[in-house]
């Protein structure tokens, strides 16, 4: 059933948009240009390239990395889409053996990031890695001539490594929506004779459809920002294509118009996610409304719906991260401990926060401005904040370096002016481009999380507050930040730690001599050593984990308050 909004959220039409001050509009309209800024210098970049740079990525670069980059995107779709769908269903929808832990253990993989996924499936399943040697010993064969085995570097292996890890996006969208769906409707269904099968295809599939879409196109911006993975696996992607032609063949501009194609196939995955979710707005009924109940599965079916489940969370989780403990344990790796790792934990630490930081502070600004005042300018900036998630690191990377570097010759040349000595480099030269980076990039998980937030809030607060003779400060801070917390909280959890894990942006926007974690890992990897930054890749995971677990905590609990409040008010007179 259908319903509409309570009358108190619900903006009267009369009401005109409040005027805000000038230096929040300067500010707001300075955040969206922020963002946009790094699209205007890629295509400025691109477009003052050399003539015949073109034509020579057009003949030997770009069919190869096309075709890479849309193979991988649709294997991803695929088996990441199967995987998430699939046990997101048999875990809300049926009761069976092992089904309490794996609700917990399903959403782990977004822990761990991509990059090291492929490093470790490496050196478990290539020609030399643990699994191979062991079958060679146990079966007595001599050389990889004697029999047949997958290979983990190609493209099918690609897929794999990314979608036991890309799939927990599918996974929580998935099942917050299956959550959400009205038993009613399911019962009507099984009382007409329709199968579970039947039921997942007809009913419960084509209502979730809007969140899949979400969740898919997540994934695949993910897959399509991955370097360190594609990479390693050797799948020729645009993202590795941008790398290797910017900074391996000293092309700045050939990798720009590299970028520029990369930035048709982000447009077209917002066009495919907006497609999906089009026309696909259901609420349920808050009276009498009854949550999916499990049911109990027995025998065969019940088995076979644990491992089903259980596989990905193996795969994506708790191999990786036992293959971490045992490196770190078995190489005495807590050695490294040292000054030197130190440093670098630290590097990492203190850029997340500051970036993490920054992040929310612009995202408050914005939020409570667009709050305030629904203007163009506002709800415009709100949408240039909305295209940084979607941006590759790569491109971002290559599109702040010229903006980033003009600033710090300009402010160093009025610096030279004035005392007449040398300042330097402050953003390139201090890290200060990576923080940048991280901001735009990471915006969008802040905005979209204050402004949910905020919609829940009743309008007539805000009012009342306007009524008594608040002013819009004394209302942000009383008021709108207060109600925002829960939504602060798990924003910043979310950006420190996707902080922590980005690869593209930090490799190529570091000073010299700078090293996070990420870049430790990747450093090892390229060189053949990966096993040797094994500690390094399990406090990566570790960070990762806490808000993992903080957000299936929430989401558990969701469900359980919104039924008990359902219970309460139906046993109500």
């Amino acid at each position: 059933m259908i319903v509409q909004a309570p009358t108190a959220f619900r903006s009267s039409p009369r009401r005109k948009a409040k005027r805000i001050p000038w230096w929040l509009s300067a500010a707001v309209a300075a955040v969206g240009m922020l963002v946009l800024l790094p699209l205007a210098s890629l295509i400025g970049i691109a477009a003052e390239g050399d003539a015949e740079i073109w034509p020579h990525l057009l003949a030997n670069v770009l069919p190869s990395s096309i075709v890479d980059t849309l193979a991988l995107l649709a294997g991803v779709a695929v088996v990441a889409g199967s995987m998430g769908i699939t046990t997101a269903w048999l875990v809300t929808a049926h009761r069976f053996p092992g089904r309490g832990m794996l609700v917990w253990l399903l959403p782990l993989p977004l822990a761990v990031p991509t990059y090291i996924t492929a490093y470790i499936y490496v050196e478990m399943f290539d020609s030399a890695g643990l699994v191979q040697m062991a079958l060679r010993e146990f079966m007595g064969w001599r050389s990889r001539a004697d029999y047949w085995f997958p290979e983990i570097r190609s493209l099918p292996g690609c897929i794999l490594v990314m979608s036991v890890v890309l799939y927990p996006y599918i996974y929580i969208a998935a099942r917050a929506m299956f959550l959400t769906q009205s038993a009613s409707m399911l019962e009507v269904a099984r009382t007409l004779g329709a199968s579970r099968i039947k039921l997942f295809r007809i009913i419960a599939l084509p209502l979730a459809r809007p969140a899949l879409a979400v969740g898919v196109s997540l994934a695949l911006l993910e897959a399509l920002n991955d370097i360190g993975a594609s990479e390693y696996l050797g799948v020729r992607t645009l993202t590795v294509s941008v790398y290797n032609t910017w900074l391996n063949r000293g092309s700045l501009a050939g990798a720009a118009q590299i970028a520029c194609v990369m930035l048709a196939f982000v447009v077209g995955l917002i066009l495919i996610e907006r497609y999906g979710r089009r026309d696909r707005r259901y609420a349920p009924s808050p009276k009498r409304h009854r949550t999916v109940h499990p049911v109990p599965l027995v025998g065969g079916r019940a088995w076979l719906a644990a491992v089903l489940c259980a596989v990905p969370a193996v795969l994506g989780f708790i191999l990786p991260t036992g293959f971490l403990l045992r490196e770190t344990l078995r190489g005495s790796l807590f050695t490294q401990l040292d000054a030197d790792f130190l440093a670098h934990f630290l590097t990492t630490i203190g850029l997340s926060l500051v970036a993490t930081a920054a992040t929310l502070v612009v995202a408050v600004m914005m939020v409570s401005a667009a709050r305030l005042s629904k203007t163009p300018l506002t709800k415009g900036a709100l949408f240039a904040a909305g295209l940084g998630y979607a941006l590759p690191g790569t491109v971002l990377a290559l599109g702040l370096m010229t903006p980033l570097v003009g600033f710090d010759n300009l402010i160093g040349m009025i610096w030279r002016t004035l005392t007449g000595e040398r300042l330097g480099l402050l953003l390139m030269g201090a890290a200060g481009g990576i923080v940048i980076a991280y901001v735009i990039r990471f915006l969008s998980i802040a905005t979209g999380s204050l402004s949910a937030g905020l919609d829940r809030v009743s309008p007539s607060l805000e009012d009342a507050a306007r009524t008594l003779g608040a002013s819009r400060r004394e209302m942000v801070w009383t008021i709108q930040i207060p109600l925002m917390r829960p939504a602060l909280a798990s924003a910043a959890l979310l950006i420190f730690v996707d902080c922590i894990k980005e690869l593209p942006a930090t490799l190529l926007l570091r000073p010299l001599n700078t090293e996070t974690l990420s870049t430790l890992v990747y450093t090892y990897a390229s060189r053949g050593r990966f096993e040797d930054g094994s500690l390094a890749a399990l406090v990566i995971v570790l960070v990762g984990l806490i808000p993992v677990i903080q957000l299936v905590r929430s989401a558990e609990a969701h469900p359980k308050r919104a039924e008990a409040e359902a219970s309460s008010g139906s046993s109500s007179p």
